[in-house]
């Protein structure tokens, strides 16, 4: 999900860099684990923070590795239990 949503933001001349920072920093592979873990997260916040599958789908993948999510609208992360990059 994040390689998607960065790459969409790519200008030109970027495209190093930003490959540099994916190879630094790894993969966390979506699997069933975090598939029902995203959906138990959209049951209970998509209609009263709109959550949308996109941002369900970060926060379990997160959850589940045990890393910390780094965002900067941490409002579209309201599930209890998130640790958050502070930095």
């Amino acid at each position: 999900m994040s390689f998607a949503e960065i790459w969409a933001g790519v200008r030109p001349g970027e495209e190093a860099v930003t490959e540099a920072f994916f190879h630094a920093r790894g993969e966390v592979v979506l699997d069933g684990v975090v598939g029902r873990r995203a959906g138990a997260y959209l049951s209970r916040h998509s209609r009263s923070h709109g959550l949308q599958i996109a941002d369900a789908l970060v926060a379990a993948a997160a959850s589940t590795a045990g890393l910390r999510l780094w965002t900067l609208n941490r409002r579209h992360y309201p599930m209890s239990g998130l640790v958050f990059h502070d930095g």
